[in-house]
């Protein structure tokens, strides 16, 4: 039997085990920071399966990293999970699969690994919808010594590996005077005034951007009632660009245009990040190829397998400055329903999906035996890293 058939018989020895935890975090959606429950399931699975797990990381008490190493020397492979879920939605961005695709190809490698030598690392992180654990694990070097970064994606198409946009999550709150409306308006300084003028003159700004540019926002305080003058309001908004070089130099001037709406109406500004920013993810094209190209050997069709498109912000791309990485997309629904959608969540929990998560788990472990076993493959793969885009 070769390497790989070992792989996929391995994964298919514990598919029923890894579809019943995968229905169970489905079934218990837990917010970012708060996933005790998949978290504690997840160590659980991988200490079964003879990973030593460290836990907690960075402080994070759902993030974990469990390590299994090869007596013979070798590339590391991080495996990275999520399971957070959303806010109202429950598990609409299938991180109850991500989760499964990324541990059930561990197992499958770790079948094949004492002969093949090297380490494997499943990364837990938490909270990829909002304080993604991605960018304080990038930032101490977590992903420094790692050879490469692997995980996928549900969808409703199989789609490359491709971009995701930098982005910060910027709130302003101003701080102006209450005073009665009608009885005594020249008393007062209206907060919510300076929020219209930010969000006019955001809107008046984009006109003058690049295309790849995205500023989208909320008022999440606006006032108490009609009769009075709001002494304080509030608005968030996600700044976005293709760079993180270009976000910096764009998130500056919505500062700007929200100070000079402050100037405008005498109000005083607070500015503060209500969630964590995210670096633009760059995708490893010969990573990406040797992917896609174990998906076909899988049975997918290439024609069924479209080319990377930008799916909005991600904390992977903090991961992928760090080391080579990629983010495919598998399908596992029938039906074109968007992420983050009540369709797609309950989707999500059918068989159709859970036959695309083992399915994902076969290709990322197939991908991580030819980075190990091709010395010219991961050759290629570090020198495009070397020459990414700074």
């Amino acid at each position: 039997m070769s390497s790989k058939n070992t792989i996929s018989s391995t994964i298919d020895q514990f598919t029923t085990r890894f579809k019943e935890i995968s229905l169970y975090i489905g079934a218990n959606p837990e917010l970012g920071n708060e996933e005790f429950l998949a978290s504690a399931r997840l160590k659980e699975e991988l200490t079964y399966h003879g990973f030593t797990v460290e836990a907690p990381v960075l402080g994070i008490e759902t993030a974990f990293i469990g390590t299994y190493s090869s007596k013979k020397s070798g590339p590391t492979i991080a495996l990275l999970c999520e399971y957070d879920a959303l806010q109202g939605l429950g598990h609409a961005c299938g991180h109850h699969l991500i989760c499964m695709m990324s541990l059930g190809a561990a197992v499958g490698l770790k079948s094949v690994i004492d002969e093949i030598g090297g380490t494997i690392r499943v990364f837990g992180t938490p909270a990829e919808e909002t304080r993604g654990a991605k960018v304080p694990m990038a930032a101490a070097g977590l992903f420094d010594d790692c050879d490469v970064a692997l995980m996928t994606h549900p969808f409703y198409a199989y789609e490359k590996s491709g971009r995701s946009l930098a982005i910060d999550a910027i709130q302003f709150e101003f701080h102006g005077k209450s005073s009665h409306a009608a009885a005594s308006p020249h008393e007062g300084i209206n907060a919510l005034d300076a929020i219209i003028q930010t969000f006019n003159g955001i809107n008046a700004f984009r006109q003058q951007v690049k295309s790849t540019v995205r500023i989208h926002g909320i008022i999440n305080h606006g006032g108490e009632a009609a009769n009075i003058i709001p002494d304080y309001a509030s608005a968030q908004f996600y700044v976005r660009a293709a760079t993180r070089k270009e976000l910096n130099i764009l998130t500056e001037r919505v500062k700007q245009i929200a100070q000079g709406a402050a100037m405008q109406t005498g109000c005083t500004l607070d500015i503060s990040n209500y969630e964590t920013s995210y670096d633009e993810m760059i995708t490893n094209e010969h990573l990406s190829d040797t992917f896609t190209s174990n998906l076909v050997e899988l049975g997918i069709s290439p024609e069924e397998i479209s080319s990377g498109n930008d799916h909005g912000s991600m904390d992977l791309g903090n991961v992928s400055l760090c080391c080579p990485a990629i983010h495919p997309y598998i399908k596992v629904i029938d039906e074109r329903h968007g992420l983050h959608t009540p369709q797609f969540r309950d989707l999500a929990m059918k068989d159709l999906a859970l036959d695309g998560m083992i399915l994902a788990a076969k290709a990322l472990a197939n991908t991580a035996y030819d980075v190990i076993t091709k010395p010219e493959l991961l050759a290629n793969i570090k020198a495009e890293f070397e020459q990414r885009e700074q």
